[in-house]
């Protein structure tokens, strides 16, 4: 499945890393719908205008690198949020 067409998944877990200015950056773990493999990514692969974040059980699209079959990348929110859901 390396480099192939666009996959379908569902954000499974975050593991908070330590990184960042804060202290908050994170991986972010996604499950394929169709093969049921998890591949991993960090924020720098979400591609949004904005503040770059997902939520554990939210779909996604994704790509699998190329250069790394474990890693998604090129990852798209399918479902977006209510702005007064979201920022509670």
């Amino acid at each position: 499945m390396s480099g192939g067409g666009p996959r379908h998944g569902t954000i499974v877990d975050r593991r908070p890393s330590g990184g960042g200015l804060s202290g908050a950056l994170g991986t972010y773990v996604v499950q394929d719908d169709e093969d049921e493999r998890y591949y991993s990514f960090d924020y720098r692969q979400i591609v949004t205008e904005g503040f770059r974040t997902i939520r554990t059980g939210e779909h996604v699209r994704f790509h699998v690198s190329a250069e790394s079959p474990d890693r998604a990348e090129f990852v798209i929110r399918l479902d977006q949020p209510d702005p007064a859901e979201y920022y509670r």
